[in-house]
């Protein structure tokens, strides 16, 4: 049976939680932490970019790294990571120096194949450890599996990694693709295994490589506290105890407990890493898990919805993320045209000659209350709730464009519900009308129920509205609602949706009055209507 060695990636991997800022004591301290632990590989952080910072796992080039490590422990192979996506140029990299890196890990896709073998050839010659990581390892078929691991025979890399980039390898499979490349690859290569946890195989699958006693050296990657983006990666802690009791290990987890306690928790309270829907989804759509972060961001889908636009996108398209492709499906979906000119025509004699109050869930409206129901006392006015039911105000509609929400709205009997196109499974509402006749042009807010609100009464003939509650954003994840079960977490582009809501409205105004009851925090401008 070969060796059997854990290489800490919670720097390189774990950044892309946090930026990859974990300040310049936290990446010290995590490193020896990591010798102390016994762990043998330590991944420092990505070679790549032009701008170093000594507080970020990000380094231009290889010599950056000489400070951050020093001084080095003689015990731990200290490894940085390179993407051929991005590759730097060979003299960032340099000779080998034994105050710097020992090992380099290059990751590559299977379409730069041929260009990450170059380039490993090129790290062996200035003579790193290499590692050749194939990226989504699973999107190659048995015989290019066999032909690429025949390739780096030839080339002679250290390790060869199977890589499950979007956590979708269930064991079956995982197996397979071991059994393939201990049957191809040259016995003096070890076998390496990056996981992501998105299906809760890590672990398994990692077990199940150890159990198999292969002759070869393996080398399993993970991460302390699982830190990773999507679910996480495989515990590097849990992992290293397993190992202890079944392979007589010595790793000491003492020191793993520290660096998620001292560093680890507080960016895990911030930035939630760790089994979701939403990743349970894209790796079952074998899907780039940054489209379920965003298609969750928006906040508005059930899981339902968002299964359902993940397995509408071309298997070209789920490989690779990018941001606009995510708009434009997320677009698509929520459009679902209908013709609404009878629902318009019906709201527009309901509302002629009506005072209507647009009551939105701000937190505003419980510290205004009484001012409000003087409000709708005097003017007899109609109201319309935004995407919540509040039993203190005497609602006449629903207004909603969240599906999520309306799961919990369309039982209540008591209100006529107005419901948006995208709203496909609702099974009670009394008026539906066109999602993208009425959709903010800002992507950011595209389903803002606010803005849709005030674009259907301006279509059906309302000159003006009264506004209560549409308090705005602020930075805290709680406050923002008058309910806490309303709560959103925008704290992270609070500003982005103030400052688009603040552009809408001030378009709409030029064509709709608006006077707001409660204080807000949108920037209006005192624009006449045309």
């Amino acid at each position: 049976m070969g060796n059997i060695y854990l290489l800490d990636c919670t720097l390189r991997d774990g950044g892309y939680i946090n930026n990859w800022e974990f300040g310049y004591d936290a990446i010290r301290n995590i490193g020896r932490k990591i010798a102390k632990a016994g762990i043998e590989g330590f991944e420092v952080g990505f070679i790549k970019g032009d701008i170093f910072s000594k507080d970020k796992t990000i380094y231009p080039n290889v010599s950056c790294v000489e400070d951050i490590i020093a001084p080095k422990d003689p015990r731990l192979m200290y490894i940085g990571m390179v993407d051929m996506n991005a590759p730097v140029p060979l003299e960032r990299i340099g000779h080998r120096n034994p105050r710097s890196l020992d090992a380099i890990r290059v990751i590559f896709k299977k379409n730069k194949l041929e260009e990450g073998y170059i380039y490993c050839d090129k790290i062996k010659r200035l003579g790193y450890i290499v590692f050749a990581q194939l990226v989504g390892t699973d999107n190659y078929s048995d015989g290019e599996f066999i032909n690429a691991v025949k390739m780096f025979n030839k080339l002679e890399p250290d390790v060869l990694s199977i890589v499950d980039t979007f956590g979708a390898i269930r064991l079956k499979q995982f197996l397979r693709l071991v059994y393939i490349a201990d049957n191809n690859l040259k016995p003096t290569i070890g076998l390496g295994y990056h996981s992501h946890n998105n299906l809760q195989q890590a672990f398994s699958n990692a077990q199940s490589m150890v159990e198999l006693n292969l002759s070869r050296d393996i080398y399993i990657d993970a991460c302390v506290f699982g830190m990773g983006r999507g679910a996480g990666n495989l515990n590097l802690e849990l992992f290293a105890e397993y190992l202890n009791h079944t392979e007589k290990k010595d790793y000491q987890i003492e020191p793993m407990l520290e660096i998620a306690d001292e560093y680890l928790n507080d960016i895990h309270k911030q930035h939630f890493w760790g089994y979701s829907l939403p990743y349970y989804l894209s790796a079952c759509n074998n899907c780039h898990p940054n489209y379920a972060l965003y298609f969750s961001e928006k906040q508005t889908l059930t899981a339902k919805s968002l299964n359902e636009i993940m397995q509408g996108m071309t298997p070209a398209h789920r490989q690779s993320y990018d941001k606009e492709i995510a708009e434009k499906y997320y677009r698509q979906y929520m459009e679902n045209y209908i013709n609404d000119i009878e629902a318009i025509r019906t709201l527009s004699s309901e509302f002629s000659d009506r005072t209507v109050l647009l009551l939105a869930p701000g937190s505003s409206i419980y510290e205004y209350a009484d001012n409000i129901m003087k409000f709708i006392s005097l003017h007899d006015a109609v109201v319309i709730s935004l995407n919540f039911f509040c039993e203190n105000f005497p609602i006449t509609y629903i207004f909603s464009s969240n599906m999520r929400r309306y799961v919990h709205l369309q039982e209540k009997v008591q209100v006529r519900k107005i419901i948006t196109s995208n709203i496909k499974d609702a099974v009670c509402y009394d008026y539906m009308i066109n999602f993208s006749s009425y959709c903010s042009i800002y992507p950011e807010i595209i389903d803002n129920s606010a803005i849709m609100a005030l674009n259907m009464l301006n279509a059906s003939g309302v000159s003006h509205i009264y506004v209560a509650g549409l308090d705005g954003y602020t930075s805290q994840c709680t406050g923002n609602y008058c309910n806490k079960s309303l709560d959103f977490n925008f704290s992270d582009i609070f500003a982005q949706r103030n400052s688009c809501i603040s552009q809408a409205l001030n378009e709409i105004k030029k064509r709709l009055g608006i006077t707001f009851l409660t204080p807000t925090i949108y920037n209006i401008e005192d624009v006449p209507n045309e």
